[in-house]
């Protein structure tokens, strides 16, 4: 075992605190870095609308990504569908992107499971692979300036979501509007 006499010990903490406190600093500021613009994109609806970077400018853009397999993807589909119809005047766009499934599987489910949005097939975008879709659902928020504000992996709950948007500067409504 090494002994330092009392003033060497006191030196060796004051130098280690004083590490360890411009690490933190460092972290710190390393975390906190400027938003980050969303990925180059083009995306084509079932209905035929285009969208890419430039065309949602102005816009908030909720993208979910889901599949029909997915029982956290069909069990929120619902109030999703709703948040994206109740804020659609205030700027929203809901594209809910289906990943990895067939056109004809896909349009089975939606026969038997029909959703009020925007539905995109993976194969008429570049979205799946940009935000690694791997686990479902995955929600992802786009500001109107174009950068990416909230990423929520899995099911989180109406609430969850609705505060995701609202990184994006949209507000749901509530009971303290009628005020």
């Amino acid at each position: 075992m090494i002994h330092f006499p009392i003033m060497a010990r006191t030196i060796l903490l004051r130098v280690t605190f004083s590490c360890v406190l411009i690490l933190a600093a460092v972290g710190v500021l390393a975390g906190s870095k400027d938003k980050e613009p969303a990925p180059r994109f083009n995306a084509i609806t079932t209905t035929g609308e285009k969208f890419t970077n430039d065309s949602i400018k102005g816009r908030v853009v909720l993208l979910e990504f889901w599949t029909t397999w997915c029982g956290y993807c069909a069990d929120e589909a619902a109030f999703v569908d709703k948040i994206g119809h109740e804020l659609a005047d205030k700027g929203l766009i809901l594209l809910a992107i289906d990943v990895g499934e067939s056109k004809k599987t896909v349009k089975k489910y939606l026969e038997q499971h029909p959703r009020n949005c925007k539905i995109v097939f993976m194969e008429d975008t570049n979205l799946a692979a940009m935000y690694a879709a791997t686990a479902y659902p995955i929600y992802v928020v786009i500001d109107r300036d174009g950068f990416v504000v909230g990423t929520q992996r899995g099911a989180g709950g109406e609430d969850a979501l609705r505060r995701l948007i609202a990184r994006a500067g949209l507000e749901s409504p509530d009971d303290s509007d009628a005020d």
